[in-house]
């Protein structure tokens, strides 16, 4: 019997959203200038107000006002109507230093001893559902944003929208587990104001089906765009008007979007936010190079779907165990304890390999904190960071370094594909 499965994304805009965007630019400028740095920040935003806290130790000092303010300019809070603007906004620190009890089971005189910044069990995950081994739901649902975000900054086709927005995608499956049609979408966005709420409605409606909608159609293969079609339900701005939005409408939180920021609810996830962690703090760099791992095993014909957990004690290298479920789509004759097994002789999962292998000790994490952290693109670009001395510093980087297919040829050696 068919059955449907629900993932959905939150835009740039989104409080939460904001609040991961300026802890993981805090992240990005420790790192520019101090690569060495270990920071925990967390962020929350409410109507006119920032609060910054968290532990640090750097020998690099920035202007945190800066940074935060630059992030909320670059979202799109620019107006005063929104009750949050990047300018006027108050923003508060309470970052300090770094315990020295969690540094001691970190940091190691030989580097490669290095513990795990925490404890705790992370998964990554990847399927051959779509091109980018992501789940389609959550796919489309982040296209959804990305595209509305885009509609937003070009301001001719749609003019009156705001940086607040949600999406929802539900995808109807057959008893193969394949995708037959997309079942409804939802879609939330702020808007400006308009004298008359029906019209408003009805205009709101007609603009993300005529010309929201075509444009990610358009951005997907063919056969997934047979997914499109009329008995779509949508669910556009459901409770009506929605002026009052981001951190004026809700207060933001750093990490409180972990689904979205993995893989909308399939497979199965740890518990630990990403943003505002430096890679030392396994939740993230663990969660990294389990999708890494996952990936490659699908993109290698190990299987169609695959699960990997790792688990780690705090200040200790090795983890404490590794755990792969293929969803009984394995193409080789093993058990996923042995595939499992195989995984660990091709994979080092000692923290300091993982960030060198990933090079996560580079200030890639801004592109990370909104629309998720897989399935994007693998690129280089460059990137310019101040120091609060006035130091300049151009930096090249490579972005989404755990989504390359680099280890293909060693998983199909290993296990004989």
């Amino acid at each position: 019997m068919s059955y449907l499965f629900t993932s959905e994304s939150v835009s740039e805009g989104h409080p939460d959203k904001v609040a991961d965007q300026i802890s993981d630019a805090l992240i990005d400028n420790f790192l520019a200038f101090d690569k060495d740095a270990k920071v925990a920040c967390e962020t929350l935003v409410t109507t006119g107000q920032v609060f910054l806290a968290g532990e640090v130790k750097s020998k690099t000092y920035l202007d945190v006002q800066k940074i935060a303010r630059d992030v909320i300019r670059k979202i799109g809070y620019t107006k005063a109507e929104y009750m949050f603007e990047a300018n006027s906004c108050g923003i508060l620190s309470a970052i300090h230093d770094q315990s020295q009890d969690i540094n001691q089971g970190v940091d190691r005189s030989n580097p490669e001893e290095q513990g795990a910044g925490d404890q705790g069990m992370m998964f990554g995950y990847a399927s051959n559902e779509t091109d980018n081994y992501m789940p389609l739901a959550l796919d489309l649902a982040h296209k959804l944003l990305i595209e509305l975000a885009a509609l937003r900054r070009e301001n001719k086709e749609i003019t009156y929208l705001r940086p607040d927005a949600k999406s929802q995608v539900t995808i109807e499956y057959n008893d193969n587990h394949q995708p037959v049609r997309i079942d409804s979408i939802v879609i939330s966005t702020q808007h400006d104001d308009f004298d008359e709420e029906a019209t408003m409605l009805a205009k709101i409606k007609k603009d993300i089906i005529s010309i929201l909608i075509p444009r990610v159609k358009a951005s997907v293969k063919p056969e997934l765009q047979k997914l499109f079609n009329d008995q779509i339900t949508y669910h556009i701005n459901p409770t009506g008007k929605f002026v009052i939005g981001g951190p004026h409408g809700d207060t933001g939180l750093t990490g409180r979007k972990i689904i979205v920021d993995t893989y909308g609810g399939k497979g199965a996830h740890g518990g630990g936010a990403f943003s505002g962690k430096d890679p030392s703090k396994v939740d993230r760099s663990a969660a990294y190079a389990t999708r890494h791992i996952a990936k490659n095993l699908v993109a290698a014909g190990v299987a169609d779907e695959v699960l990997v957990q790792v688990s780690y004690a705090i200040g200790v290298a090795e983890p404490c165990g590794i755990f792969v479920d293929t969803k009984g789509t394995a193409k080789v004759n093993l058990t996923d304890g042995e595939i499992a097994k195989k995984v660990e002789s091709v994979f080092d999962m000692r923290p300091y390999f993982i960030e060198q292998r990933l090079k996560l000790r580079n200030p890639i994490y801004s592109e990370t904190a909104a629309y998720g952290h897989m399935g994007r693109k693998n690129e280089v670009v460059s990137k310019k960071f101040y120091a609060a001395n006035g130091e300049e510093k151009t930096v090249e980087v490579e972005l989404f370094t755990w989504e390359k297919l680099d280890f293909v040829d060693k998983v199909k050696d290993a296990f004989g594909l």
